[in-house]
């Protein structure tokens, strides 16, 4: 996990584990979205097409999103939605490809036409990565569920590592359509307050075995 060469935050270079888990193979739709919105009165997101990721969500958004869904499977089997750890998106988003920079290799990635030219672009306009997951470093940013720390790779665990226990900004991962650059590298890390909703800015859905215990509300005060 990590990069060498790579910003300041992005070191030490370092081996963690994840426990399994699945990651949606693409981020969250705004026809996805909608179906969450009306049954729970969330605030509209920023609609460009149905088929495009949900984006100006906030991880609070986005947590209250992964929280219904749950919800929604309870009497159906023993899953949770939750977002996925920094580790868990880098390990995703690397497809297999060990500290090669992008989720294709260590090539800046070509397109044969203009892209993003007024918003985030349908899904899966692309090739998947490895694992079969499409979009991971281009198209919106997504949030992970742990807080930022530019020095956490110091201290971070060697077994699922959670982030920091708290803190200011929520960390994210991905590249973006707002951006010159419009895809990032697997190990790069970004980051904004909670509450912030942003055009650039959604979400994945991780899966893992539920606990056994009630899902708790979001706390909207971070």
């Amino acid at each position: 996990m990590g990069q060498e060469n790579g910003r300041d935050d992005e070191r030490p270079v370092h081996r963690v584990t994840v426990a399994p888990f699945l990651l949606c193979r693409f981020p969250v739709t705004n026809a996805h979205y909608e179906v969450f919105r009306k049954a729970t009165g969330r605030e509209k997101a920023q609609f460009v097409h149905e088929t495009a990721p949900a984006v100006s969500v906030n991880w609070f958004d986005a947590m209250a999103y992964c929280h219904w869904l749950s919800a929604e499977w309870g009497q159906r089997g023993a899953l949770r939605a939750r977002l996925p750890t920094e580790a868990e998106w880098e390990f995703a988003a690397r497809g297999g490809l060990e500290q090669k920079l992008y989720p294709w290799g260590d090539a800046p990635r070509k397109y044969d036409a203009p892209r993003w030219q007024h918003g985030p672009e349908p899904v899966a306009a692309a090739e998947p990565n490895g694992y079969g997951l499409f979009d991971m470093c281009e198209n919106v940013h997504e949030w992970c569920s742990d807080w930022y720390d530019a020095g956490y790779y110091a201290v971070s665990p060697a077994e699922n590592p959670q982030g920091p226990a708290h803190g200011a900004r929520r960390a994210s991962r991905g590249g973006a359509w707002r951006h010159h650059i419009k895809f990032s590298r697997c190990a790069a890390r970004s980051s904004i307050p909670p509450e912030f909703r942003y055009a650039d800015y959604g979400f994945r859905v991780a899966v893992v075995e539920a606990e056994k215990k009630p899902i708790l509300a979001v706390d909207e005060g971070g």
